[in-house]
């Protein structure tokens, strides 16, 4: 389906959306002024004082407000996990504060967007995996639209008490409970007054943080379904694990200044893996609330899982793409929700909608939208076509299938009076939506079938049917909404890291936003995002000691093996593959980094020894010794980006660490078309012992005379098979 669906489905929404955020800005705000974030880096050992005060002090000091101004201007204080602060401020202000010496970054607080049960079996990953021994120890922390704790998969029958390191807290608003399964919950909110149609508590209205919450760690739950579609068992990745919950998105999207509190309290509570959703534009990594609240989640080994965003099938269109962050694409999995159309003629079109009724095999008039034009509009043929709210003639079209030559979400038929539409895509038909009335959603040579027999025949009719499940035997690919990559500011760095699915997911839902729904099925990257958060902390819970670093080597060099036949874009579509968590259990070796690694990274890309001391809180400095490159960041994946049509050499640096068996001995494996040349130096690597180190270098040259050349490189042993692709591309 058209990825410009999405924008579609929810216009109405939006617009309602933007008019509340206009109206809560100008009551109370100045009109100069909106909500930015300064950030100072690390946090300081000790504050002289009270951290608040430390900060409306820098505030009094560089833009010459008074202590009440000052006071009355702060929104947060950062300084659990980091160092900084978010304030009302002009640009002209902002312009001032970025001079001053003791900032890392001065940067306008951004609205970002969301980005959704037989998918863990579809990866191999039954519920009978074995579970490691502190699963019910690890704890999620998921940064969203909150949860609804009254469903079914987070019962917390059979749990014991929190894990002794939590140190959360529940915010019982509006009756809101926490359990042993939900063990804290948490809301921010940049505005003090919460538009009605917002909850001002961890509570889900909207469903999209209870569905991923249900995604990456929910019960098992038995016929589960949106009625009847998809029936089956629901259940998380790690269902003993527990659930954080940080609610930062509302009906005016999500602020950046509450996310970046949501993360330094989640850092602060203890949690193991973090979860993310939300996404926004490009930016450098020090302008961008993810990345900096990631980066020291990253400091105390806490894996920031994050969605790769929905606006493919572009090229460098990624976002949430930080070397520290886990940036997952979403894919398919072999069942499908489909929608038929049958016409009266008997000819048949499985098209894709999610129904919950049909027109239960009942013929009905079909008439094309170009041939109801509302002319008292002064509306064209040209126009009703597409059949847009208020375009349609009432008269000729109540009681009618109407044949659309777009997609919209169907208020236009919906208030003409039509029982259902049969509406046309342009792009990709690979996902499937609810609408406002039943749909068939066809691609243009069935669409343009349909015209010609509703064109062609006297009486012509249609009838759509409920949805329903079927096999797709091409799964797995990267569905076309799924951002593609190169990565849009460090063009050598591997985006998205892999994929995992996203398309046509059941998972749990809120009452709040629909009461007859308690399981729902949406897609999105944000439902691929949990996934891996739930493989990630199946990792954990065999691994409590391993890096973020570690665990995310481990799902990258596991994965199922894309084909690239299915998605043109290759590893710029699914990265290293398709996640496969029994198999990450069991890496061999591991691509290992810590924070100093990703410092020396930084220095490479232009960051100064000022900067970086401030990010890290310590004597980090940017010398020629310490100074590193992109190419030598200890990363699981290669790529490099050429220029057309030249010759290219270039050279990589490895750390691997065993994890398999103490005494091993692994050789280079390359598969490469005959345009690369590609060494790797040792080609052979002897461990003695458990979590030894060895390094490689692997040195690639060739000709650029092709968009994208794929190649790999595999370490084995005869048992393990560490797999990194190697990615050669030009602009």
């Amino acid at each position: 389906m058209d990825r410009h669906l999405f924008p579609l489905l929810s216009s109405f929404l939006l617009l309602m959306l933007a008019m509340k955020a206009l109206r809560g800005h100008a009551e109370t705000t100045e009109p100069n002024q909106r909500p930015y974030i300064v950030y100072m880096g690390e946090k300081p050992r000790e504050f002289v004082g009270m951290p608040s005060l430390a900060h409306s002090e820098l505030l009094q000091k560089a833009i010459k407000l008074s202590n009440e101004e000052a006071t009355k201007r702060l929104i947060y204080s950062y300084t659990k996990s980091f160092n900084g602060f978010a304030a009302m401020l002009s640009d002209e202000e902002a312009r001032k504060l970025s001079g001053m010496e003791e900032l890392v970054s001065v940067f306008p607080s951004k609205q970002m967007q969301l980005h959704t049960t037989r998918s863990w079996n579809f990866m191999g990953f039954p519920s009978s995996a074995p579970r490691g021994p502190f699963e019910s120890d690890v704890i999620i922390g998921m940064i969203d639209t909150g949860i609804w704790p009254e469903s079914k998969s987070f019962d917390d029958a059979g749990f014991g008490p929190p894990p002794s390191k939590w140190k959360g807290i529940c915010q019982s608003n509006h009756n809101f409970t926490c359990n042993n399964k939900i063990i804290g919950a948490r809301y921010y909110h940049l505005e003090s007054n919460i538009s009605e149609m917002d909850i001002p508590s961890p509570l889900d209205n909207e469903g999209h943080g209870t569905h991923t919450s249900s995604t990456a760690a929910g019960r098992l739950v038995t016929n589960a379904s949106l009625a009847g579609i998809a029936d089956g068992t629901a259940r998380g990745g790690v269902p003993s694990a527990r659930i954080a919950v940080y609610k930062v998105c509302w009906s005016d999207g999500c602020s950046e200044v509450d996310l970046l509190a949501a993360f330094e309290d989640a850092i602060a509570d203890g949690v193991d893996i973090i979860s993310l959703s939300i996404g926004g534009g490009p930016m450098n990594y020090f302008d961008d609330a993810i990345a900096i609240g990631s980066f020291h989640a990253m400091k105390k080994n806490i894996l920031t899982s994050s969605s790769a965003g929905n606006s493919g099938p572009d090229s460098f269109s990624v976002a949430n793409f930080a070397p520290w962050l886990l940036t997952v694409a979403a894919s398919t999995i072999d069942r499908k929700i489909i929608a038929r159309a049958k016409l009266g003629n008997g000819e048949k079109f499985q098209g894709m909608a999610i129904n919950t009724n049909g027109l239960d095999g009942e013929m009905y008039p079909l008439i094309f939208g170009g041939n109801a034009p509302n002319i008292s509009a002064g509306v064209d043929s040209s126009v009703s076509s597409f059949c847009g709210e208020g375009t349609l003639d009432k008269k000729l079209v109540k009681g009618k299938v109407v044949l659309c030559s777009g997609l919209s979400h169907g208020s236009g038929p919906l208030l003409a009076g039509a029982v259902g539409a049969i509406m046309q895509t342009y792009g990709a038909n690979d996902v499937s939506f609810e609408f406002l009335l039943p749909v068939s959603v066809l691609q243009s040579n069935s669409s343009e079938q349909v015209q010609h027999y509703a064109n062609k025949t006297r009486n012509p009719t249609a009838s759509i049917s409920k949805s329903e499940g079927v096999f797709d035997a091409t799964a797995p690919y990267v569905v076309s909404f799924s951002s593609r990559g190169p990565n849009p500011i460090t063009p050598n760095i591997l985006k998205p890291d892999l994929t995992a699915p996203g398309v046509d997911i059941l998972a749990a839902w809120s009452p709040l936003s629909n009461p007859k729904v308690p399981y729902n099925i949406i897609s999105g990257t944000s439902m691929s995002c949990p996934h891996t958060t739930g493989a990630a902390a199946y990792v954990k819970s065999f691994n409590p000691t391993w890096s973020s670093a570690a665990i995310k080597s481990a799902l990258m060099t596991t994965v199922y093996v894309m084909s690239s036949t299915k998605n043109a874009e290759a590893e710029f579509a699914y990265g290293a593959g398709h996640i496969n968590p029994l198999a990450a259990l069991s890496p061999g070796l591991i691509y290992d980094a810590k924070e100093i690694d990703y410092i020396k990274m930084l220095c490479g890309e232009g960051y100064s020894t000022k900067k970086l001391r401030l990010v890290t809180g310590d004597q980090s400095s940017c010398t020629s010794t310490n100074n590193g490159t992109v190419f030598d960041l200890n990363y699981p994946t290669f790529a490099f980006q050429a220029q057309q049509g030249k010759s290219f050499s270039t050279s990589f640096q490895r750390t691997v660490t065993n994890v398999g068996v103490s005494n091993s001995t692994y050789k280079a494996i390359v598969n490469a078309p005959s345009s690369l040349k590609i060494n790797v130096e040792p080609n052979v690597l002897s461990f003695d012992a458990l979590l030894e180190k060895k390094s490689f270098s692997i040195k690639i040259e060739g000709d650029a005379t092709k968009t994208t050349i794929s190649a790999v490189l595999i370490w084995s042993d005869g048992t393990y098979n560490v797999r990194s692709p190697i990615v050669i591309f030009t602009s």
